[in-house]
């Protein structure tokens, strides 16, 4: 073994943080486990991260902008893929809901759920540029917290 690895094997078994995560006691039995590899859950991650790209990319190009934006295939398909992503949404709440678990990000899926759809009219029915961008602002933060009450780690019920 050449000095080297044996270095680098040392320091890798006297970094304090893996003394400290190999101290920490095993998570118990009953804690809450996360939902985000779940399918469907990672579906909307994976959806929501998508449409918030798109959302960036249009406050970024300017595309929002073009006269024709809102008529156009390209705002349409996505009104349609944001409807089926708050239809996911509204289906996590449910199945939360059946399991009575994770009360938090079950409420919050359906808000969501609830909020998506309004949050698209709003970037329809902008009287100006400036208003379809803070539209287009608040969508993108919804969008962003789709996936991140997701993938947050789970907190046990208070």
């Amino acid at each position: 073994m050449s000095c080297g690895v044996a270095l680098a094997i040392s320091l890798l078994l006297t970094d304090p943080n893996v003394a400290a995560a190999a101290a920490l006691p095993p998570p118990a039995a009953d804690a809450p486990v996360s939902v985000a590899g779940e399918p469907l859950f990672a579906d909307i991650i994976s959806r929501s991260g998508d449409l918030r790209g798109v959302v960036r990319d249009w406050m970024a190009s300017g595309a929002a902008d073009e006269p024709n934006f809102l008529t156009g295939a390209i705002f349409t398909g996505f009104k349609a893929r944001a409807a089926e992503l708050a239809a996911l949404d509204m289906q996590g709440h449910l199945i939360l809901k059946e399991r009575g678990t994770d009360g938090d990000l079950k409420c919050i899926l359906r808000g969501i759920s609830e909020d998506m759809p309004k949050k698209v009219e709003a970037v329809e029915s902008a009287a100006s540029p400036a208003a379809r961008r803070v539209a287009l602002d608040e969508l993108a933060y919804l969008l962003n917290d789709n996936v991140e009450v997701i993938t947050a780690p789970p907190a046990p019920p208070v």
